[in-house]
């Protein structure tokens, strides 16, 4: 999994309070391999959806705290020690400062809570 992927990351927020978030339809507009939305705010903090494919590269969030939460597919957390393997309906906590990188060898659609002013791609 080592080519080189584009990611297409919208920091736009899709849904409004109090509209429905559909996620198949994010999923069914969608044609790239990583693909990342902001669905909604709550406070001070965001969900997104991210459908992958593929490997992001090694990075970390100096002041922010990152939820990954697993829809469909597989998620491999590598960290520098040890790797974490998320399935369907499992979730963990990146924390702050540490370096990860998030891989799914197949299709993997996920939510990932996180500040507002996180920067996707890192610190």
């Amino acid at each position: 999994m080592s080519e080189k992927i584009d990611y297409n990351i919208h920091l736009d927020i899709k849904y409004a309070h109090l509209e429905v978030v559909d996620i198949a339809v994010v999923d069914a507009g969608n044609k790239e391999k990583w693909f990342n939305q902001t669905l909604t705010q709550v406070n001070d903090s965001v969900v997104r959806v991210g459908i992958i494919e593929g490997e992001f590269h090694w990075h970390k969030h100096d002041d922010d705290d990152e939820f990954f939460f697993v829809l469909e597919g597989k998620l491999y957390i590598d960290l520098e020690d040890k790797t974490i393997e998320l399935n369907p309906n499992q979730g963990t906590t990146i924390s702050k400062g540490v370096m990860h990188r998030p891989r799914a060898p197949q299709k993997t659609i996920m939510l990932m809570f996180e500040t507002s002013n996180i920067k996707p791609t890192g610190d």
